[in-house]
């Protein structure tokens, strides 16, 4: 075990310098200058020559002048010191600023991924059990029309419904203005502001994984041994939940974790439709800005994400079928 861990520790930075490499030469091709967008503020407010100095300032900080592999060992290094860049666009370190919306991105999907968790996988085993009875067709018909509409639209519709006919839900941000409340009351106004974006979330994420536990588990409940252990008299929910759930959850692992490693990413169209401060926004924002930096560090953090939650899977796989091994 700890052999094939170190092996994949090795690989996993082959992966992370190859990405970092790709990443970085890209986003330095994009067309644009990121010293001429930190120092625009001053232009027109000082003189000519003042501001050529301020520019050639702002280029010899950002190492823009310097070759391009240059440019990568130093971005590099300073990466694995913890020194993520600098942010143009805000006017401070990037790691200042992708605190807090790292922070909201982790408390909003938390919830998100446990209440779809929580509903589609006892949906999904429901179904199998029923498999085409009225039950099992209402699901299906319903997650194929929640599967088949994009988020977005779902967001739209609820707006429209809760906020604006309603007027249960607000229709943007996180807390209320001006609050200035501490623990639990602060606790819920955040809640009533992340409500309907989570209701958004948990709807869209139902169609997906309800029908991927459903086939599993009618594959599951097919296998002989699944008739073996009825012949043997054994209870009916211990047959479901013990024998066939146990063989159907090693292909649904794999689309469990990576719904808990998605907890990091951020959801872009959700947090801009909501006006959500979240990694998924301020990724946007980033780009679209030419802050190459914050763009920068949080692809390389959802690399590191991605290269941990496989690492996760595979491990995952020993400990739901003893079977399995992965010591080589």
């Amino acid at each position: 075990m700890l052999k094939y861990i170190g092996m994949r520790l090795i690989y996993m930075i082959g992966v992370f310098l190859l990405i970092s490499i790709l990443m970085f030469v890209l986003y330095n091709s994009i067309p644009g200058d990121r010293a001429l967008i930190q120092v625009s503020a001053m232009q027109g407010k000082v003189s000519d020559q003042q501001f050529q100095i301020l520019y050639q300032n702002a280029r010899d900080s950002l190492g823009l002048d310097d070759p391009l592999p240059i440019r990568y060992l130093k971005w590099i290094k300073n990466l694995m010191m913890g020194n993520l860049g600098y942010s143009t666009w805000y006017k401070q370190d990037v790691i200042k600023v992708v605190q807090s919306p790292l922070m909201n991105t982790i408390f909003i999907n938390i919830f998100a991924t446990i209440l779809a968790l929580g509903i589609t996988i006892p949906l999904g085993i429901v179904c199998a059990v029923k498999k085409f009875s009225l039950f099992d067709n209402t699901v299906q018909v319903g997650t194929i029309v929640g599967y088949s509409i994009p988020v977005f639209v779902i967001g739209l519709v609820c707006i429209y419904i809760f906020s604006v006919k309603l007027s249960w839900l607000p229709i943007s941000g996180m807390n209320s203005p001006g609050f200035t409340g501490t623990g639990f009351a602060a606790f819920k106004d955040r809640m009533y502001y992340l409500t309907l974006p989570l209701f958004v979330m948990t709807i869209s994420s139902l169609g997906g994984m309800t029908r991927y536990v459903r086939a599993a588990m009618i594959d599951a409940l097919s296998m002989d041994y699944i008739a073996t252990a009825r012949a043997k008299g054994l209870k009916e929910k211990v047959v479901i939940y013990s024998h066939a759930w146990r063989n159907a959850l090693l292909p649904v692992i794999t689309l469990i974790i990576g719904w808990f490693i998605s907890i990091f990413s951020g959801s872009l169209i959700v947090e801009n439709l909501f006006g959500l401060n979240g990694l998924g926004k301020l990724y946007y924002t980033g780009l679209f800005n030419q802050d190459y930096d914050i763009a920068m560090a949080i692809q390389m953090f959802y690399c590191i994400i991605s290269l941990i939650g496989n690492l996760i899977i595979d491990l995952s796989y020993g400990i739901v079928d003893p079977r399995i091994r992965v010591n080589k």
